[in-house]
Order: C-alpha cells, then sequence, then structure tokens
C-alpha cells in the first residue's frame, strides 16, 4: 500500500531539554540496536529515506510531530549514538556549520567501514550532488541549511536535508534514497515534505525534460554574448505591456494577469555568465554535468529554463513535488506531555531483548542478528 500525505514543518527556535534528548539517545540506540539486527543496515536506510517513516520515528522518540527540529533533532541524536563500528551504519554532515564537515565525515566513516577510496570518493560527490539538484533545480523558496548522509558498510547510502524560508516560517524536507536513484536530474527524491506552494520551479519533473535538453543545448552551442542579446531582444519583442513580473518574482500566483503564460521577465543580474563559459567550453553530456559545474546555481538555471521557454517554447514543469504516530507524547504537548517513565521503561525493554539475544546468537561483523 502507498503511503502519502503532506507534513507541515513549522520553523521553530529553542533547543530540545537536556532531559528528552537523553531519553531520546537511549530510545534510539535500543530502537536501532534491534532494526539492524532485523533488517540489515540496507534495511535500515531504507526506512531512514522514507519521509513518513522518518515523521513517526521522530513522534516515537517523543520529540515533535512537525516542527523544523524534526529533522535537526532527530538526526543530530541518531549521529550521536549510531556508532559505524557498532551498527554498520555512520551518519555524516547535519546542520548549520555542521554540514560543511560533511565530506571529511564521510572519509573518516568510511574508512571505519573499510570502504574502498573510490567508493569514498563517490559518496561525495552525492552529498555535492544532491545539495545543488535541491538548491538549483528545485527553486521553491527553501535555502538548504542542515545536510545528512546515512552511509552504509555495503556502500548504500540515504541523504535528509532541509532548507528554510524565513518568509513563511517554514520549512520543507528532502529525502534521498540510493537504490531509488536512477538519475540525478529527472525525479531523483524518496520524497519532499513540506508545506505545498502553487508555483515551483521543479527542473527535476518529467515535464521539464525537454526544457533540461534545450536549457543543455543552448549552453553548449551558442555564443554566450550572442545568448545574452538575443534574450533581451525577445524579451522586449515579446512581452512588452504585458504586465510581466521579474525573474525574482517566478514564484508569484498567475490569479493576478490570466494573460501571463511564463512566470519571469529579465534575466537576473546575479546569472554566472563565467561559470556558463566553463559550462560551454566543457561540453557537458547532460543536465546533472550541467549543475554540477561550479558557479551554475539557481539564477543559472532558472535563466536558461526562461530562454528555452521564451524562444524554444519548451516549457519547465511548475508544479510543486511535495509527501504520522506517537508513542510517548511529544515535546510540545502535542498530542500529550512526554510519558518519561514510560518512554524509559519501553527503553530498557528493548535491551533486554537484545541482551536476551546475545545469550543466544553469535555476533557476526560488529553487531547482533536475531536467529
Amino acid at each position: 500500500m502507498n503511503r502519502s500525505g503532506v507534513v507541515d514543518l513549522p520553523l521553530h527556535g529553542g533547543s530540545a531539554p537536556y532531559w528528552l534528548v537523553k531519553r531520546m539517545k537511549s530510545l534510539a540506540h535500543a530502537i536501532f540496536e534491534l532494526m539492524v539486527d532485523e533488517y540489515g543496515v540496507n534495511g535500515v536506510v531504507e526506512r531512514l529515506a522514507d519521509p513518513l517513516w522518518f515523521q513517526s520515528l521522530s513522534c516515537v522518540l517523543a520529540y515533535d510531530w512537525h516542527s523544523s527540529g524534526t529533522t535537526t533533532v532527530v538526526c543530530g541524536v541518531l549521529k550521536s549514538v549510531i556508532e559505524p563500528e557498532e551498527f554498520g551504519i555512520g551518519i555524516a554532515g547535519g546542520k548549520g556549520k555542521r554540514s560543511l564537515n560533511t565530506l571529511s565525515d564521510i572519509e573518516e566513516i568510511g574508512t571505519k567501514l573499510g570502504l574502498s577510496d573510490a567508493r569514498i570518493e563517490e559518496l561525495k560527490y552525492v552529498s555535492r550532488i544532491s545539495a545543488r539538484v535541491d538548491n538549483a533545480c528545485i527553486q521553491d523558496g527553501y535555502q538548504l541549511y542542515h545536510h545528512s548522509m546515512i552511509i552504509t558498510e555495503k556502500g548504500e547510502w540515504a541523504v535528509i536535508q532541509q532548507g528554510m524560508n524565513p518568509g513563511n516560517r517554514y520549512a520543507r524536507r528532502y529525502h534521498w534514497l540510493s537504490s531509488a536513484v536512477k538519475t540525478y536530474e529527472e525525479e531523483p527524491h524518496r520524497g519532499i515534505v513540506g508545506f505545498a506552494h502553487n508555483h515551483v520551479l521543479n527542473m527535476t519533473a518529467r515535464d521539464s525534460r525537454e526544457c533540461r535538453d534545450v536549457s543543455l543545448d543552448l549552453v553548449k552551442g551558442r555564443e554566450l554574448k550572442r545568448l545574452y542579446q538575443e534574450l533581451e531582444s525577445d524579451i522586449r519583442l515579446k512581452m512588452r505591456d504585458r504586465g510581466q513580473r521579474t525573474l525574482f518574482n517566478f514564484n508569484a500566483s498567475e490569479k493576478d494577469d490570466k494573460s501571463v503564460s511564463l512566470h519571469v521577465l529579465r534575466l537576473p543580474r546575479r546569472v554566472n555568465w563565467d561559470a556558463l563559459r566553463t559550462a560551454y567550453e566543457n561540453q557537458p553530456s547532460n543536465f546533472e554535468e550541467l549543475i554540477a559545474i561550479r558557479g551554475v546555481g539557481p539564477a543559472t538555471v532558472r535563466a536558461l529554463a526562461l530562454i528555452a521557454e521564451l524562444i524554444y517554447g519548451t516549457k519547465p514543469s511548475w508544479r510543486d513535488p511535495v509527501k504520522f504516530s506517537f508513542a510517548f507524547g511529544g515535546k510540545d504537548g502535542v498530542p500529550y506531555p512526554v510519558d518519561r517513565h514510560r518512554m524509559d521503561e519501553t527503553t530498557e525493554i528493548l535491551r533486554a531483548v537484545m541482551r536476551e539475544a546475545k545469550t543466544r546468537c553469535q555476533g557476526r561483523h560488529g553487531y547482533w542478528r536475531l536467529g
């Protein structure tokens, strides 16, 4: 049965209380010890990459049912208790400045898990390209500030990253899973959760395939100066007196002007023409290689999409790609205050189950499996 829905993630300030985080860590360790034993490392990663399962995990750990901290606090708790040598899984990155350490975390985890140098470099690329896609190809107004990557001893991975929109005070979480990614440029996500919007430039959509192809052809086959001049000329000729908005207002509602077929008008001043020149010189073979070029960011991708639609009629998708359970209550008292005694009691039960299992089973690969 397919599970779907929408989860709102309003931005909440402050921090989780110590007494709760301490219990979250103990319970999370017991839960994941059982899960690795029952499902193996790949089964655990598959569940973490499921947006709704992750949301339920936050509720089971008694943190919160829908705040932005659901992502940052739960990922932080898991990173602190899931040791690669014990579980066969490691978690890289984190919130804010910790996300800047993702690549070095990947190296450390890869070494502990015995992954090859080539595989570690591949994982670094995954970290970079997933952030590029969610920042430049899905332009929904959410700036990434949290990036966690879960890596297994078998080289499988999941990415959980989150962006914030200071304007509407909401966050949005993006989930990736290695086994579900056929290509990084077209619908690569396992799921995206957050507050839905009417207009989002989604260059990863299947409906944007032709627009991606034309954008790539534009970069590979035209002189940049001529491209810029042609764009400015066509805008003046085709969009004169149509009340069109600027490119920065690309997500404004069309209800104000039913005759407007495009969401943009002017090329943004911050387009990195040096990056486009580099792309022209390198001749990328696909859209993924294009967005992987340093300097090709949201404005450049949006400008190319504008040119492709305005001049060649290849329209990108503007449809937002955006998909719960309590065991012990929630931090904010929703649906009821955290039952500390029951949370501690359940943690001890899970630990007792594992202790009993370990007396009957032989350990393998650094952790125990039930017979």
